[in-house]
């Protein structure tokens, strides 16, 4: 028996008004029958957009397609942000993003009907989806190289602090319009974005606009009470000159980025659509364990914080492919395990999912240093965008792996350890970058892996 099916009734009348029951022996045990047009009568407290909208049973698969429209938003916002960001700069990209993904969301809370709860989640996730990506890079650029790990690290862990918080929320609040209004106004407090957040210095070197980033480098040296003396930054800036000359060396970056790169791209997309599958696949799952659903995706949720640190631990020790290897065919090996820790052993496929969860965080976090450091800083943006953007595909697919444990309850595991293992082989594959300098220039970029690289090409890759 499920909430799609009930006992076939053995009288037309099975209702006893006047004691206010339903009698059991005016039923047939022995055989099940569908609800009638798709409904049921006994549902949960919460009101969802599935019974808002009259989502149940065979057309269960529309709640999947959310999943997907949420993803394809993404598909075409991660590009276009990105594009953003290089344009107008991150700041401006992150405050833009925020505002929008604000102001759709709660719009989306008055849909009227299906259809359009579909757009607004499109719309939304197109305007806001780069907001990731784009806090990431200003972490990056705005801090120096010892303290890049741990600085990310720490801007990272607030989204696992907003997944906490949503489970809670979700838990308090259990109708879904109500839901999106108290997540989404928060949000609308980064219209002051626009004027409080410092653009990244480097971004701005990067276009021309020295006076800007030049104020931005004072205003930093006196909130940390350090000295910055004019002619400091006048040898900064025309380093910088030097090197984004150098940097210019096709009028066709993107076409020769795919013939220098090409197997790095693809090995990346790939690893990259694995991640997103088995890490948003996992938290999709994780209600479908038994026990509270919010207190599972909550604790999926936290397990995310130290995913984050981990990298700081094993990324100079171990490398960056060696990290990523063990860290993927750890999460590979925990989807297995759950396979076998079905049944009665509830609380150690709780642990296996957890810790699942956890070795893919850290292992993403990698990938996101790693694809960093493998291409050239003219190219970096737009190629960590594309892989980004083919990873997609994976986070399309995670919303639809509940289905598959309706037709056999391990399909998903399956599928998530095959993924990660087959992939996590494949890292081997790339170059290690451990110890080495961000590379400027395709040149540079190329030689990442080559032992001993031409004279001529005056290289100077170690730290």
């Amino acid at each position: 028996m499920d909430k799609c099916r009930r006992y076939e009734n053995t009288e037309l009348s099975t209702w006893n008004q006047t004691s206010n029951i339903c009698l059991a022996d005016k039923y047939n045990k022995d055989n099940a029958e569908r609800c009638a047009n798709n409904d049921f009568l006994f549902r949960d407290q919460e009101f969802t957009i599935s019974n808002d909208f009259g989502i149940y049973c065979d057309d269960e698969w529309k709640l999947s397609l959310v999943g997907t429209i949420n993803n394809l938003g993404q598909f075409f916002g991660i590009p276009l942000g990105g594009f953003v960001a290089d344009r107008y700069g991150r700041s401006f990209s992150i405050a833009l993003g925020g505002i929008l993904g604000a102001v759709l969301g709660i719009v989306r809370s008055y849909s009227p009907n299906y259809i359009w709860f579909l757009i607004f989640e499109f719309l939304d996730n197109l305007t806001s989806s780069t907001l990731y990506s784009t806090c990431f890079v200003i972490g990056i650029e705005l801090v120096g190289p010892k303290r890049r790990v741990l600085a990310c690290s720490v801007i990272t862990i607030f989204y696992a602090v907003g997944e906490v918080a949503l489970a809670m929320f979700a838990k308090s609040f259990q109708n879904w319009r109500d839901l999106l209004r108290i997540t989404y106004g928060p949000s609308l407090i980064l219209l002051a974005y626009f004027w409080i957040l410092p653009e990244s210095v480097r971004w701005l070197l990067s276009v021309g606009k020295e006076e800007r980033a030049r104020g931005i480098l004072r205003r930093a040296a006196k909130v940390n009470k350090r000295k910055l003396s004019e002619s400091a930054l006048d040898k900064l800036v025309i380093a910088n000159r030097d090197k984004l000359q150098q940097s210019e060396e096709s009028k066709f970056p993107i076409r020769e980025a795919f013939s220098n790169f090409k197997w790095r791209i693809a090995n990346c997309s790939l690893c990259w659509i694995v991640h997103v599958l088995v890490y948003y696949g996992l938290s999709l799952n994780v209600v479908l364990l038994d026990g509270d659903k919010y207190n599972n995706f909550a604790y999926i949720a936290l397990v995310e914080i130290p995913g984050f640190f981990m990298p700081l631990l094993i990324m100079d020790r171990f490398g960056r492919r060696y990290s990523l290897c063990g860290l993927m065919l750890l999460s590979g090996l925990c989807c297995i395990g759950t396979i076998f820790a079905g049944g009665e052993q509830q609380t150690l496929q709780l642990v296996l999912f957890l810790v699942g969860k956890l070795t893919i965080t850290a292992s993403f976090q990698v990938l996101y240093f790693f694809a960093s450091e493998i291409f050239p800083t003219s190219l970096r943006n737009s190629l960590l965008s594309f892989c980004s953007m083919m990873g997609r595909f994976g986070s399309m697919l995670a919303p639809q792996t509940p289905l598959l444990a309706k037709y056999y309850a391990s399909a998903p595991a399956i599928l998530f350890a095959c993924a990660a293992i087959f992939s996590g082989c494949l890292t081997l594959f790339f170059p290690e970058t451990t110890n080495l300098v961000l590379p400027t220039t395709v040149k540079e970029a190329h030689a990442i892996g080559v032992k001993k690289p031409p004279k001529d090409q005056n290289i100077n890759l170690p730290a």
